[in-house]
């Protein structure tokens, strides 16, 4: 069968190599308050607007990195892991991962809805910050029960 968007299946392993020690790092850092980890470096950015100060738009600021490299791990793991081939992939599996990301986003969006009627104030920005990442997580979380849940009937 041809895939299409999909990577080899060895980038699977290297996703989830990513994946697990970003989420790890992430429920550790939200947790603390989001400053544990000082890691600061001297990075480009496009616009930057730091508490009472103004805009800069094109230039180098010195900040800490650890939020970004861990989202950024997150990320890179979870669409590997995500668009990565099965051993066997097959026009069942490819079902399996049409209906889950369908699924997911619909979750996503139900969840986003509900924190707009319900959460307010810096609480829904804080909201929408983990809203980047539900997508992938309740795509992967379904894809692989649903796959696990399939083996082990056929099994």
């Amino acid at each position: 069968m041809k895939t299409q968007l999909l990577l080899p299946n060895k980038y699977k392993k290297l996703g989830w190599a990513l994946w697990i020690p970003a989420i790890i790092l992430g429920i550790i850092t939200m947790s603390t308050g989001f400053e544990w980890l000082k890691l600061e470096a001297w990075v480009p950015a496009i616009i930057s607007e730091e508490l009472l100060e103004s805009k800069t738009y094109f230039s180098l600021i010195y900040t800490n990195v650890a939020n970004t490299l861990i989202g950024t791990f997150f990320i890179v793991g979870g669409l590997l892991v995500s668009f990565s081939q099965e051993k066997n992939e097959d026009e069942f599996i490819s079902s399996l991962r049409q209906s889950s990301l369908l699924w997911s986003v619909l979750v996503n969006y139900v969840l986003l809805a509900l924190a707009f009627l319900f959460i307010y104030g810096m609480a829904f920005l804080q909201v929408m910050v983990y809203n980047m990442f539900t997508i992938l997580i309740i795509y992967i979380i379904r894809f692989n029960y649903v796959l696990y849940r399939n083996n082990r009937v056929t099994a």
